[in-house]
Order: C-alpha cells, then sequence, then structure tokens
C-alpha cells in the first residue's frame, strides 16, 4: 500500500499540472497507458486475462472508473491536498461496506473515529472557500465509490491474478473514457502529452500494489494506510502549486488523520 501510495501521488500531482485538459482525455491515458503494460506483464507472465469471475471483474471496474473520474474531476475544481484529504473517506465507506457485505468485526470505538472524520470533513469545507458544495459533493461520491471498490477487491480476495484485476478496470476504463473524449478531443501539447503518459505509468504501478495490499489483508486494515498520501499531496500542493491552507483547514485534516490511525490501531486488535 506503501508504494501504491508514492506511485499514485506522483500521477495526482501531473494530473494537477494539466487541470486544463478534460477530465475524458486525462482518464483516457492513464487508463490505455496501464492496460498495455498490463497486457504485456500478463502475456509475459503466461497468465489468462479472462479471468474467473468475469462478472465481478466488469463490476470493481464500472465503479472504479466512476470513482477515478470523479476524483480527477475534484482535483481539477480545487485545491490539490483537499481533493485528497476528501478522497480518504473511502476508508470509511469501505469500513461501513465490509460490516454489511463481508461480515467483518468492527469495535465500537470504529464508530468514534468515523465520527471524528465526518467532524474533519465539516471543519476543511466550512473553513475553505475555495471548496464549493459541489465539488464537495463529487468528491464524498468518488469516496464512496473507492470504498465500494476495496470491498470488492477483498471479496475477491486472491482468486484472481491482480494484474488480471486491474487489466479489466483500465481496458473498460480506456474504451469508455476513449468513446467519451472524441466529443471534447483537444490535441495536447509535446510536453502535455509526455506527462498523460507518465500518468499511465504511474497509475499502473500504484494500481498493481494497491490490488496486491487488498488481496492480502482486510480491507479495515489495510484501506487507512492510503491516508499516508496526504503528506506527499500538500507538499506537492504547497511546493508546485502555492497552495496555502488555514489554522481550521489543518485542523481538519488533521482530525481526519487521527481518525485513520485510531482506525488502524482497534482494527489490529480486532484482527
Amino acid at each position: 500500500m506503501l508504494l501504491a501510495v508514492f506511485a499514485f501521488s506522483l500521477m495526482q500531482g501531473l494530473i494537477k499540472f494539466v487541470s486544463h485538459i478534460h477530465v475524458f482525455q486525462i482518464v483516457f491515458f492513464r487508463s490505455f497507458i496501464t492496460a498495455i503494460i498490463c497486457a504485456t506483464m500478463l502475456r509475459r507472465e503466461g497468465v489468462s486475462m479472462v479471468g474467473k469471475n468475469q462478472g465481478i471483474l466488469f463490476l470493481r471496474a464500472f465503479l472504479g472508473l466512476t470513482s477515478m473520474t470523479l476524483f480527477f474531476i475534484t482535483i481539477q475544481r480545487i485545491p490539490y491536498g483537499a481533493a485528497v484529504t476528501l478522497r480518504y473517506l473511502a476508508p470509511f465507506f469501505t469500513f461501513l461496506l465490509a460490516i454489511w457485505l463481508l461480515k467483518e468485526k468492527v469495535k465500537s470505538a470504529q464508530w468514534f473515529f468515523l465520527l471524528t472524520a465526518l467532524c474533519g470533513v465539516a471543519l476543511l469545507k466550512g473553513f475553505d472557500t475555495r471548496i464549493d458544495g459541489l465539488s464537495l459533493l463529487l468528491a464524498i461520491l468518488g469516496a464512496f465509490f473507492a470504498g465500494c471498490v476495496y470491498v470488492i477487491l477483498r471479496k475477491i480476495g486472491k482468486s484472481e491474478h491482480p494484474l488480471v484485476i486491474v487489466n479489466y478496470f483500465m481496458c473498460t476504463a480506456a474504451v469508455v473514457s476513449g468513446c467519451a473524449m472524441l466529443l471534447t478531443w483537444e490535441t495536447p501539447a509535446l510536453n502535455e502529452l509526455l506527462i498523460l503518459i507518465c500518468v499511465g505509468g504511474f497509475g499502473y504501478f500504484g494500481q498493481k500494489y494497491m490490488t496486491l495490499s487488498f488481496q492480502y489483508e482486510e480491507a479495515n486494515i489495510v484501506a487507512p494506510f492510503k491516508y499516508t498520501e496526504l503528506v506527499y499531496a500538500f507538499a506537492i500542493g504547497f511546493f508546485f502549486f502555492g497552495e496555502g491552507y488555514s489554522s481550521l483547514s489543518f485542523l481538519g485534516v488533521a482530525l481526519l488523520l487521527i481518525s485513520c490511525v485510531g482506525n488502524v490501531l482497534v482494527r489490529s486488535r480486532v484482527a
């Protein structure tokens, strides 16, 4: 998960650099490049691309595409650090869904940390005027669909090769976004094209290692470690995009981070 976080941070920082490019083009390049790498690796390893659970693999793909598109839109609309912070409500949606669908054990303290996370979101939204209501809604919806993805990955477990799961996701995303971007296509400059290619490359490594992490550990334990991406997000936002935050906004972020760490500690005792 830590390797996935680092790769995704680089990918997201590059997306922020090309915020003026339509989201469908960004999703396409991110997906198409990753799909090519996945297909090459699967062929090299002699693994079939078909998979064993086509239905749930396509479901994971469409949920992932929805979550990814909403997240990229959020990155384009609001400060990078805030977008990533709101994205990491996903582990708490995972927490709620895992109780219902996976019957995973929980403790009462985890409900407290969920409430703490919601207070953090309220502080972040309430004291940062750059975050409008629509952007907040898109961010929360993106986090919800990401939570759904995490639970599905846990449900799949080790029954599928991680690259098969990623390949379904990326091929589906490439086809859907490829058709959609025909309506909004603008030819990127050479430097923008290179950035978009790198987005796909870093996205591949992030997707691969994230999938592995959820296959080998319970969703409630692994998902919160994605909060370490906040460190990268705020550093990138500050040094490359000149993003600053008020003390109350940082308090909101701190509450989210505390809730993450607390959930990890409590969940490890349950496990």
